[in-house]
């Protein structure tokens, strides 16, 4: 009886650089995935919400239609592929815009094979994982992981993707003290500058749409370490 072989992962790769996309593909291939390869946006967009894709790698200067866009209109069609962005932009502002339109890493060019391999791997798995649990709550909050919806006391609370991903983390851990450099690396990624406020933003809408107002609150700051959500 013959062994039946593993279904290979799918990457899909949408990059216009042919030298660069080829190489990526063969480093991929070579690592035992196979890799579909779009050289402008709007054929990249149109695979990603049509294929079975366990990640996708994204360059943010595309022809017919740029990289945040696609990723943006992936995001709409409820498409929950995990994305890396690809930009030779490296400012913080940059990777901000990057990951708040909807990426769930961002990697700066030019990058080592290695390092962009070990991203697209850790993104795979975090999406696996997400996977498993269907719904998850945490007293008043509900999460939908498979629709990437949330309900508060019953109410659908409209979100934004990395106030999703924030939320989604918290609900996770409630009742855990996480600290900002955990919420960094979870949700923004490893790379991110432990600087940036961008936690508090988020943080601040969350409270916002759930109206955690300062009598009670539902998220609570934990002073020179992090945030917890009361369970």
């Amino acid at each position: 009886m013959k062994e039946r072989r593993r279904k290979k992962m799918k990457i899909l790769l949408i990059e216009d650089d042919a030298q660069l996309s080829r190489s990526i593909k063969e480093s991929f291939q070579e690592a035992g995935y196979d890799v579909e390869i779009a050289h402008d946006g709007l054929s990249g967009y149109k695979r990603a919400v049509a294929g079975d894709f366990q990640a996708a790698i994204v360059d943010v200067m595309l022809p017919l239609m740029d990289g945040l866009t696609v990723i943006k209109k992936i995001r709409s069609s409820g498409a929950k592929l995990p994305i890396l962005v690809l930009s030779a932009k490296r400012s913080v502002d940059d990777r901000v815009i990057g990951l708040e339109t909807g990426g769930d890493d961002y990697l700066v060019k030019p990058f080592s094979f290695p390092e962009l391999l070990a991203r697209t791997r850790a993104l795979i798995r975090r999406s696996e994982g997400v996977r498993r649990e269907v719904e998850i709550q945490a007293g008043d909050i509900r999460l939908d992981r498979i629709h990437h919806k949330v309900f508060y006391r019953g109410e659908p609370v409209e979100l934004l993707p990395k106030e999703y991903e924030l939320l989604e983390y918290l609900v996770h851990n409630k009742g855990r003290v996480l600290t900002r450099t955990q919420i960094i690396e979870r949700v923004w990624g490893y790379n991110f500058d432990p600087e940036s406020n961008i936690i508090d933003v988020h943080i601040c809408k969350l409270r916002e749409r759930l109206g955690d107002n300062s009598t009670k609150r539902l998220i609570r700051t934990i002073r020179g370490v992090g945030y917890v959500l009361e369970g």
